[in-house]
């Protein structure tokens, strides 16, 4: 008796295999993913720049820019997950509500700690 493999699932709505609905970040991941690509090139080119000896300040300047652009993916992301995941649970209430807004909450202090 030979088994067929279970349907998949193409509904974007439905849970994923963590039993969490699709991250809010999915339609743009492509994007995310090219942005932090970026940054590591960034990143490599800082490590050139020390190894060569380069200027302080020129360093410095990427350096700032290089926290610019992690800055700008983390304010994306949070959009996102305040978009989708905080108003998916803020609509269905209860605990699970006041989790995802302490959640936001927190990741809100530590981006504007850093």
């Amino acid at each position: 008796m030979s088994q067929t493999a279970p349907p998949v699932d193409t509904d974007p709505t439905a849970d994923d295999h963590d039993g969490h609905a699709p991250h809010g970040y999915i339609g743009q991941k492509e994007d995310y993913l090219k942005r932090l690509r970026r940054i590591e090139g960034q990143a490599r080119g800082l490590q050139r720049m020390v190894e060569e000896e380069k200027y302080c300040i020129d360093i410095l300047t990427q350096v700032s820019a290089m926290t610019s652009a992690l800055r700008s993916v983390a304010l994306g992301l949070l959009d996102e997950h305040l978009q989708h995941c905080v108003v998916r649970a803020a609509e269905e209430g209860g605990d699970e509500a006041e989790a995802k807004l302490q959640e936001a909450s927190q990741a809100i202090a530590r981006l504007v700690r850093s």
